[in-house]
């Protein structure tokens, strides 16, 4: 069970990456800090004991906005 679970998340995480591939820089760190941010909300409400859930969305919603931001601040230079 735990072979065919660790196969599905595999390929799931190479259909995932494989439609990065013609997003623009714009596109690829809006979802990258929304990653970032997900994983670093989930493991902070984990810590503090808080709802997993929430810290996950949080921390998505501004890692994503950090990550167009910081992109967009790029583009302008």
């Amino acid at each position: 069970m735990r072979n065919s679970l660790s196969l599905a998340a595999l390929c799931a995480a190479v259909i995932v990456l494989g439609a990065c591939s013609n997003m623009s820089d714009t596109q690829q760190s809006t979802l990258s800090g929304g990653a970032i941010g997900a994983g670093v909300g989930a493991a902070g409400a984990a810590v503090t004991g808080g709802c997993l859930t929430c810290g996950a969305v949080i921390g998505g919603a501004v890692g994503a906005g950090a990550g167009y931001v910081i992109e967009k601040s790029k583009d302008d230079d």
